[in-house]
């Protein structure tokens, strides 16, 4: 009896293993309708679980059981498609981008339906609309005007002063805008977002302070006659486990204007994925607006995930859009669920297109102004295209302790509630605040690149009642300056010499090798004191070509961002050099945010962009 379950033990090991060995390997690549290759393409099998990706090539492998077999391609953005395999291993996929719900303010109420191509030529009319057409006004987004930071001369101005920015809204923004078949408006381009939108590899701080300072000082790429100064904090990264507890208010719009896919069916599933993420110490409300303000879910532990997604998955869109209401209400249920040493924090996920009771910018300004004092955070999360209000947005996270992303896929949202947790939800540092000052001896000029409406008055600094930016953990922040060295030839605008102030006695600063000093201010969460960081940097200067990966990539952004404003500081910038200075620097690039980076900046010189 032994020998003959020994046996049957055997043949099943065997069966097994040649089944094992059975499995078929497909190799295959996946493209668009220009035969651009397309990343992050999901691909699974109907005769296996397992499921695979497409890399930066549009390439991919993966196992099935056997042949023949059904593989499924998906992606936001593309018709998801079904490719039957029978004997062949090596396919070629072509993915089209999927159908796209406009909504429109024409008289008829009319919803046009359009294929990525037809959406792009209806954008590039939008300028100058026809007046037989019935589309012609369907496009209201907004944007703040940006005045792009010129030279400054150290001789009359030797502070920058500014607030940090951990928002990236505008990369993900410029994104959609580029894969649509467009270049973006100069005004949705705000540098500093698209440079803080990567990672970099800064060090860890080693102290009991919330960040480290890592500083790094090169000739300029874009100017030979100029030099480049890195300055970046990298946050003290938590582990989730060990993350306090979260009272999160998730305020959802549900007006008409989001009845559209790439709003609010891509908010659903953006909560979902949250949703999931949550500890049973963490509780969720669930609060929504349209014509009126509404709780839908009372607070509920983050353990019954059941209860949460079902009550997001009855969301529907309808109706005109509250939104000052339902900021005021969310606030009010954040309050009475608070958590003493917790993460109290509202999640905004809005096209921001407010049309009911408060909704000006200076009326919602002074509406999250006055609840910030309670100690509640706001993350703030835009979606879709046509009507959005990317400047609204901007200041409610600006103004109400928080931060800003901008959702145009599924992948972005994994990237931001997921991948960045920590950054996203949970405040290390606030009100933190930058001070350079600059030595005259070695110092003719300075430009900060981007940061335009985060500039401060140098006495700002000081004063701890000033509002400025929140830091998460984990979270990175990068500034880059264009340095004017004395000696130079570069002439930098100066008002004319004062008659009754006294010269600064600089012989002492003259000996200095000093080029400029960091100062640092930011406050712990909760506290009414900041603590102050003051780093000296020293003139050390490297060729670009041997900076590090760091330096060169993010130029590389901050060359493509000057490109898209057609920066008068672009030099000698174009879309060749700055794909070429990105691949020299995208390093090992895991999560292939840098290739995607690359294949953006050839997109946008394919669209006309030099």
């Amino acid at each position: 009896m032994r020998i003959s379950v020994f046996i049957i033990a055997l043949t099943i090991l065997f069966a097994t293993t040649i089944t094992a060995q059975a499995k078929e390997v497909i190799n295959g690549k996946v493209f668009d309708k220009k035969k651009l290759p397309i990343e992050n393409v999901s691909i699974a099998a109907s005769s296996s679980p397992l499921l695979t990706k497409t890399n930066y090539n549009g390439e991919f492998k993966i196992e099935v059981d056997s042949l023949p077999c059904t593989l499924v391609f998906r992606l936001t953005g593309y018709e998801t498609k079904e490719v039957r395999i029978t004997q062949r291993k090596n396919i070629e996929v072509m993915l089209i981008h999927e159908k796209i719900i406009l909504e429109t303010v024409a008289v008829a109420e009319e919803i046009v339906v359009m294929d990525a191509m037809e959406v792009r030529t209806a954008m590039k009319s939008m300028a100058a609309p026809s007046p037989t057409s019935g589309y012609a006004n369907f496009n209201t987004e907004d944007y703040s005007a940006i005045n792009e930071n010129g030279f400054k001369s150290v001789k009359s101005n030797p502070l920058s002063t500014f607030s940090i920015d951990v928002d990236n809204a505008s990369y993900s923004n410029i994104r959609r805008f580029i894969n649509m078949g467009q270049l973006p408006p100069k005004d949705a381009v705000r540098t500093e977002e698209m440079i803080n939108y990567f990672r970099y590899e800064y060090p860890q701080p080693k102290s009991d302070e919330p960040f480290s300072v890592t500083t790094e000082y090169s000739t300029c790429p874009w100017n030979e006659n100029n030099t480049l100064m890195l300055v970046a904090l990298q946050g003290k990264k938590i582990e989730k486990e060990k993350l306090p507890p979260s009272n999160l208010v998730f305020l959802l719009d549900v007006s008409g204007s989001m009845n559209a896919q790439n709003k609010l069916p891509l908010v659903k599933s953006a909560m979902r994925m949250l949703a999931e993420e949550l500890r049973p110490q963490d509780k969720v409300s669930i609060v929504v607006y349209a014509g009126a303000a509404g709780v839908v879910l009372d607070a509920t532990p983050g353990s019954n995930k059941k209860k949460i997604t079902d009550a997001i998955d009855n969301l529907n869109a309808g109706g005109s859009t509250a939104g000052g209401e339902g900021i005021k209400l969310a606030y009010k249920i954040a309050e009475e669920n608070k958590v003493e040493g917790g993460n109290n924090r509202i999640i905004l996920a809005t096209d921001g297109d407010f049309n009911v009771g408060v909704s000006s910018d200076s009326e919602m300004e002074r509406l999250v102004e006055q609840e910030r004092g309670k100690g509640i955070y706001v993350t703030v999360l835009g979606f879709g295209m046509g009507n959005y209000k990317d400047n609204k947005l901007e200041t409610i996270a600006d103004k109400g302790n928080g931060n800003y992303a901008y959702i145009d896929n599924l992948l972005e949202a994994r990237k931001v509630l997921i991948k960045e947790f920590g950054g996203t939800l949970f405040t290390i540092a606030q009100d933190v605040k930058f001070q350079i000052e600059f030595n005259p001896a070695k110092v003719k000029g300075y430009r900060l690149i981007g940061y335009e409406n985060r500039l401060l008055n140098n006495e700002d600094f000081n004063n701890d009642k000033k509002d400025a930016g929140e830091m998460g953990s984990g979270h990175q922040v990068t500034a880059l300056y264009e340095i004017v060295p004395v000696g130079s030839s570069t002439i930098i605008a100066e008002v004319d010499e004062l008659k009754y102030q006294q010269k600064q006695e600089t012989s002492k600063v003259d000996l200095s090798k000093e080029l400029l000093t960091i100062k640092v201010r930011y406050k712990k969460p909760g506290e009414e004191n900041s603590n102050l960081m003051t780093i000296p940097v020293s003139e050390s200067k490297v060729k670009f070509g041997n900076a590090s990966e760091n330096l060169r990539f993010v130029s590389s952004v901050a060359q493509f961002g000057m490109l898209l404003r057609d920066s008068e500081y672009k030099g000698g910038s174009t879309v060749k050099n700055t794909i070429e200075m990105a691949k020299t620097a995208k390093g090992n690039d895991e999560e292939g945010y840098a290739g995607e980076f690359i294949r953006l900046v050839e997109t946008a010189g394919a669209l006309g962009l030099k």
